[in-house]
């Protein structure tokens, strides 16, 4: 697995969202560059679809929800709809269960800022949501909580 860099992450804050709000919906857009190994993370009250590889979806997807008085940071990542075989679908989700920490890495202390507002939150949980046609990778994992990944 890759080591988060800080120095190779850019932050965009897509308005109204800002710092401090929203808490409810508040979406997270993590792409990157292969050759330069750069991470860019949108924060907004949307996702920065523009931003998105339709041919590669190597994006991963966040927002935070309250169901029943709790939060909880739900991620997504793209594995399959069909246009990648079962053997593809298979490297894809072995890759981003290896490289989801580097990218909860980037999206924590991307918004670092966030949690000095809502530090309650540094303890929700987080799941991520695998996307595929194929019910082997068809899945949603459990991957710790905020504070696991931010740096000090």
């Amino acid at each position: 697995m890759s080591e988060f860099n800080p120095d190779k992450l850019s932050v965009t804050y897509l308005p109204p969202a800002s710092i401090f709000n929203p808490i409810d919906h508040r979406k997270y857009t993590l792409t990157h560059s292969d050759s330069t190994g750069e991470l860019f993370l949108s924060i907004g009250c949307q996702y920065e679809l523009e931003n998105i590889n339709l041919n590669m979806r190597d994006e991963v997807l966040g927002e935070w929800r309250r169901e029943q008085g709790q939060y909880t940071l739900c991620g997504t990542v793209y594995i399959s709809n069909g246009e990648f075989d079962e053997k593809l679908s298979n490297v894809r989700f072995m890759v981003f269960k290896k490289e989801l920490p580097l990218a909860l890495s980037a999206i924590v202390n991307g918004d670092k800022g966030f949690y000095m507002y809502y530090p309650w939150l540094l303890d929700a949980p987080i799941y991520i949501y695998f996307d595929s046609i194929f019910p082997e990778f068809n899945q949603i994992l459990y991957f710790g909580t905020p504070r696991q990944y931010i740096m000090k």
